[in-house]
């Protein structure tokens, strides 16, 4: 009778194991940390785009003045 509760209870504790995993939510929430850092930088150069490429231009014909 021994052997058979340390039989089950290996199978329990085995299946706890497997079901509380959190293998999956950590690469769901690595993904969706990436996922939004993409939509701010594509929202960032939207807006900021040609603003920054005016800015560089100018920087570029001064530093090139020099």
């Amino acid at each position: 009778m021994t052997s058979f509760m340390v039989s089950v209870l290996a199978l329990v504790v085995g299946c706890k194991e497997r079901i509380s995993s959190e293998k999956g939510a950590t690469a769901t929430e690595y993904s969706l940390l990436v996922a939004f850092i993409a939509l701010l930088i594509i929202i960032g150069v939207t807006a900021f785009g040609t603003a920054l490429n005016t800015w560089f231009s100018s920087l570029g014909s001064t530093v090139g003045t020099w």
